[in-house]
């Protein structure tokens, strides 16, 4: 059942919505959706592979840290190696996210920038660890994909082929999903068929998409923007007519 908190939440013109769930709780299924609808996203697994790209900073940190065995004959980053070494240790996946936060973090920023650049209002960022990387301080709303553990555990062992033991450790590894809920604004339930879920992505749409009230665009970007000219040609004008 989908919940929102509040419906205020979803209507801030310029927000940069922020994407999060867990593992196999079909986060990126619904990331597709809101692409799918034409809202651009910002996808932080892909500025990661992106950061990790052979001779990248990232690259050169990672390298350094957990040595060439991680790496295939072309160089390149063998990343199921890497996520074995990362999901079987809690050192191991503390120290990646160390290195790798920084690069992720400044990609991210960048890309919403460029976003807000080409006239977006609305901006999706897909972070799979939103809250262990303080990242839900600059997003708003925060909208939670969430399934129950068992459901959870069930997909990943078929998605991935593992054993429940393998599965239960690489759910473990995150945050758990019913305390990023007690977090969301927003939360999709995902125990159901796609069409369970598309029903409540749909609602979540409706609201991001109806229009704004005027109490709402001033609380917006837009609004803030629009102030903000209004107050410089008002100056502008001012100081020329003054002479």
């Amino acid at each position: 059942m989908l919940r929102i908190c509040s419906s205020d939440c979803l209507r801030l013109a310029s927000s940069s919505y922020g994407l999060t769930g867990g593992i196999a709780s079909g986060k990126s299924t619904v990331s597709n959706l809101f692409k799918a609808s034409g809202i651009p996203v910002v996808d932080a697994d892909v500025i990661a592979r992106n950061v990790l790209k052979k001779g990248s900073g990232g690259w050169k940190r990672v390298v350094a840290a957990f040595g060439e065995e991680i790496l295939l004959p072309s160089r390149e980053v063998d990343r199921p190696k890497l996520a074995h070494m990362v999901f079987s240790s809690d050192s191991n996946r503390q120290l990646l996210n160390k290195l790798m936060a920084p690069y992720i973090s400044t990609g991210i920023f960048l890309e919403i920038l460029k976003q807000w650049g080409k006239g977006a209002k609305v901006i999706v960022v897909d972070i799979p660890l939103l809250f262990e990387a303080k990242m839900d301080k600059w997003t708003k709303p925060i909208v939670v994909v969430w399934v129950s553990r068992e459901t959870q555990l069930k997909r990943l062992m078929e998605r991935d082929g593992l054993s429940r033991e393998d599965a239960g450790s690489r759910v473990m590894a995150q945050m758990s999903l019913d305390l990023k809920r007690c977090k969301a604004d927003v939360v999709i339930e995902n125990n159901g068929d796609l069409d369970h879920l598309d029903q409540q992505f749909s609602m979540v749409l409706s609201e991001i998409r109806r229009p704004l009230t005027w109490t709402e665009f001033w609380r917006s970007r837009q609004g803030a923007f629009s102030v903000l000219g209004l107050v410089t040609s008002g100056l502008f004008f001012c100081k020329r007519f003054s002479y």
